[in-house]
């Protein structure tokens, strides 16, 4: 793998997805390479289709190819695109959220309030407006969806009104400049999370639309793969895990949610759950890896009824 990059839950989903001679997959957050890398070595002529958007990430890709030309390709693209791959018929499919170390650790990339930097957070920075550009002019509802709803800030009102005061003065063009703003504006003490850890989340969201191209690409994924074959998705907050385990149940032919009362003959199944809860990081590895300590995993097994 990639140096500084560790793989989150790579035994969990070495486990689950089980690579043998001849399997398939598509790793659909390619990220630093860890997870590919990982299934291609578990076993002799496994193939790995891997995605990502990230430009730095068709860098990290190449070396891999060069390691591997025969089992290994790379596409450029979203994960939301993935229909538009020539491979089908895979034997697993993973999707890993969120944001990767590289976009925390690369100041110039503008995700992190602990760099100072021009304030971006976009997956890929060659389409799409900036962070900055999204908060001088997006409408104060859509300010309030990315605080509130993505975020999950208590403070949003403060913190929607400060955002909306700062437009033109610059404070909302700099990570340092936004993350200040927002920690005067959350007021308290400091604690053992940023203040302004919610908001800049919740920006991070709206900016990449990244609960839209998830829900776009569940049911890509579920088309793509080979009958018998496994959906793992790694998810860091609640909104993402959500919107998995409601798809998940659906697939299944469960009711999604509580107040879900389709009766159980107009349902349609195509698979089961493999675990009911999701699978978490062991100690161990949270110890290794802080930044895994939110991750979540969920399956999902292709079957026809």
């Amino acid at each position: 793998m990639t140096a500084g990059h560790i793989p989150v839950m790579l035994k969990e989903v070495l486990e689950v997805l089980a690579p043998m001679p001849g399997k398939r997959f598509l790793d659909c957050t390619f990220g630093g390479g860890g997870h590919t890398r990982a299934l291609l070595d578990a076993a002799e002529g496994v193939h790995v289709s891997g995605l990502d958007c990230d430009p730095d990430a068709g860098k990290r890709a190449a070396a891999l190819k060069e390691e591997y030309p025969e089992r290994f390709r790379f596409y450029d693209t979203n994960f939301s695109g993935m229909d538009t791959v020539e491979e089908k018929d895979f034997d697993g499919i993973l999707m890993d959220l969120g944001i990767s170390s590289f976009h925390v650790d690369e100041a110039e990339r503008g995700f992190s309030f602990n760099k100072e930097a021009e304030l971006d957070m976009r997956l890929d920075p060659r389409s799409g407006e900036s962070a900055s550009e999204f908060l001088e002019s997006a409408s104060s509802d859509a300010i309030v969806r990315a605080v509130r709803d993505y975020g999950e800030e208590r403070a949003w009102k403060r913190v929607v009104s400060a955002i909306l005061s700062a437009r033109g003065t610059g404070t909302l063009a700099r990570t340092r400049s936004l993350a200040l703003l927002v920690e005067d504006a959350v007021g308290g003490r400091p604690g053992r999370i940023h203040r302004a850890t919610k908001t800049f989340q919740g920006i991070r969201i709206a900016v990449n639309h990244e609960l839209d191209v998830l829900e776009q690409a569940l049911p890509k994924a579920v088309e793509l793969l080979a009958e018998g074959g496994v959906l793992a998705v790694i998810s860091f907050h609640s909104l993402e895990d959500r919107v998995v385990k409601r798809f998940f149940r659906k697939m299944a032919g469960k009711p999604e949610h509580a107040r879900d009362n389709i009766p159980q003959d107009m349902r349609t199944r195509c698979g089961t759950l493999l675990s009911s809860r999701p699978m978490k990081p062991s100690e161990e590895e949270i110890a290794a890896n802080p930044r895994s300590r939110s991750s979540k995993l969920r399956v999902f097994k292709k079957e026809t009824p």
